[in-house]
């Protein structure tokens, strides 16, 4: 498979680290002072890039009829217009605000507890993520991806950065600390005790070899997916 690198930081470089090991040709290594010279002879694409280069990249890809898979967080106001555009082109888009297979099998945990403690008024939610001191966007892309699984299965009905007292507001505490490559974890607190689920990333590996495995699995299909489509998991 031969894949365009849109986007050529430390996720880029190990991006192409694991992506050779399993076979895979790189045939672009695009920063943002780059052209897109080379998009053409790509089977498929990955953005890792900067907020305010990732609709540009994602666009070129569905307008050059390259299937193209976006791990980058801080754009999400245009998804709905990259959606679109994907579906008027007949492309083939993935994004995710975290690839790593750990964290979206998180996803489906904290969606599963919000669920069951949606019944419990006695404990409040909330959110704390760490991670390293280059990451741009603040709160994460994965906390909010996070809080709108509980949002989505709960009374909640929006996240915050500052502490207050409003119950149906879910709160935020977004740390930057160096050399932490994500953290996350989600209490439910009551006077009594506290629940907590956590996912911590070891390196950058795991979030590299979940965009890689998209790709893989994009090769070849037509339309708008997730990583539940990736991994096979079913609605409940």
């Amino acid at each position: 498979m031969k894949i365009a690198l849109l986007g050529y930081g430390k996720m880029g470089k190990v991006i192409e680290k694991i992506a050779l090991n399993r076979g895979h040709e790189i045939v672009l290594q695009k920063s943002s002072s780059d052209s897109y010279s080379g998009l053409e002879n790509a089977d498929v694409a990955i953005d890792f890039s900067v907020p305010n280069s990732a609709v540009a990249n994602i666009s070129e890809c569905l307008n050059s009829g390259i299937p193209i898979v976006s791990g980058t967080t801080g754009w999400i106001k245009d998804y709905p217009k990259m959606v679109a555009l994907c579906e008027i082109k007949n492309g083939s888009f993935i994004y995710s605000s975290n690839f790593s297979l750990g964290v979206n099998l998180f996803f489906e945990l904290n969606s599963y507890l919000a669920k069951m403690m949606s019944k419990l008024d006695s404990y409040s939610a909330s959110i704390q993520e760490i991670h390293h001191t280059q990451k741009l966007d603040s709160p994460s892309g994965t906390a909010i991806s996070i809080a709108n699984g509980i949002i989505e299965n709960s009374e909640y009905k929006n996240w915050r950065l500052d502490k207050n007292d409003n119950e149906h507001e879910i709160y935020i505490d977004a740390q930057r600390t160096e050399k932490v490559p994500g953290t996350h974890s989600v209490f439910y607190t009551s006077e009594e005790d506290t629940i907590e689920i956590k996912h911590i990333a070891h390196s950058r590996d795991g979030f590299a070899l979940g965009s890689i495995i998209a790709a893989e699995w994009l090769v070849g299909k037509k339309g708008v997916f997730t990583m539940r489509d990736v991994l096979e998991i079913e609605n409940r």
